[in-house]
């Protein structure tokens, strides 16, 4: 069955197993992974270091399709042979042991404009020390939004990398990441003016020299970060900036810089009047060349400790459409291998109507005692 033609009514099975149509023409896919490319350039990368474990999904490129017209086994938006597009992969995911990626297509949208990219380094003895992820979400009123997502999570894990090994904290890190990932899409407006964009969530896992693990998020539109944790205690307030807050029953890290957050602030609407109005999720902020030099808020960075096992989720609205609450998340994901409750999460969003891309980094967290 047809993604796209499935009106809700099929078993989750028939959804959760259905295969795209070749995906809709767009503007020069060539010409703008060219424009990408070139704008991952202009920013500084760290150079590759024995034992760094990274991914970036999605990656059509090192994906195997067959063919459809004739058979040909291949890689990439098109046949080698007969030159007929590929029918593109839906869901791709990544099981780095300290974290499970997932991001898929949806069934509305014609393709994936999400992406996550994720690094994992090791300490002396080889055993996971930092983790470093980054989740956006291409802007799908702007030209190209994939090229935006793309290139931001590259560049903004491999800032992360940079300003880590020059003994940075993970504050200045985050900071650099976000800076970096907004020049390279800035970077992306193509000749006629038309500027890619996307949203930016991050998160610094690390182990500090007192046993404890630290937690530093930050986040650009209306892309989040979750604590998931047991228990129906659900702590309202994210940290203020500059101040590190515990991190112990399920919470919301991040704050969205939208519409409906605005109105929320304001006193205007209450949660769910502003989330129900048509504009809720309209950016306020968001990575691209018309967003300014410095997109983000001074309260963008928030810093936690882990005072409790739980999992750092980091999502697109995708799939916090159908499940806005921590204790809710918690539920549908923890209690299950990594990979599987990322998996379970998205999942979901599939089944109950798939509206959006939807793209899932999860990653359990011990207190480090």
């Amino acid at each position: 069955m047809n993604r796209e033609t499935n009106a809700g009514g099929a078993e989750s099975g028939d959804i959760l197993d259905a295969v795209t149509e070749p995906m809709p023409a767009v503007r020069d896919t060539l010409d703008t992974r060219r424009r990408a490319a070139a704008a991952e350039r202009t920013v500084p990368r760290q150079a590759v270091t024995p034992g760094v474990h990274r991914v970036a999904l999605p990656d059509d490129g090192l994906a195997e399709v067959v063919c459809v017209h004739c058979g040909t086994e291949g890689r990439g938006p098109r046949c080698p042979v007969c030159d007929h597009p590929h029918r593109l992969q839906d869901r791709f995911e990544a099981d780095l042991g300290v974290a499970g990626l997932v991001t898929d297509r949806g069934i509305v949208h014609a393709r994936n404009e999400d992406a996550v990219a994720a690094a994992v380094v090791p300490d002396d003895s080889g055993q996971p020390e930092t983790l470093v992820l980054v989740v956006c979400d291409g802007v799908s009123s702007s030209p190209d939004p994939q090229a935006a997502s793309g290139t931001a999570v590259r560049t903004g894990v491999d800032a992360c990398l940079a300003a880590l090994a020059e003994d940075r904290t993970a504050e200045e890190a985050t900071a650099a990441g976000m800076a970096a990932a907004s020049e390279a899409v800035r970077n992306l407006v193509g000749p006629d003016g038309d500027a890619p964009s996307c949203t930016y969530v991050s998160a610094i896992v690390r182990t500090e020299a007192d046993g404890r693990v630290s937690v530093t998020v930050s986040n650009i539109g209306d892309s989040r970060a979750y604590w998931l944790a047991a228990g129906d205690q659900v702590s309202e307030h994210p940290a203020g900036p500059g101040h590190s807050g515990p991190l112990a029953g399920p919470q919301k890290l991040t704050v969205d810089d939208s519409w409906a957050q605005t109105l929320i602030e304001a006193g205007a609407m209450d949660e769910q009047a502003a989330m129900a109005d048509p504009r809720a999720h309209t950016l306020m902020r968001w990575l691209g060349a018309d967003a300014g030099q410095q997109p983000w808020s001074g309260d963008s960075i928030r810093s936690y400790y882990v005072d409790g096992p739980g999992s750092l989720l980091l999502c697109t609205d995708g799939l916090w459409n159908y499940l806005p609450g921590p204790a809710e998340l918690s539920q549908r994901a923890l209690g299950m291998p990594t990979s599987d409750g990322a998996r379970a999460l998205v999942d979901y969003a599939v089944v109950c109507g798939g509206s959006d891309n939807i793209t899932v980094a999860l990653a359990p967290i011990s207190d480090g005692r």
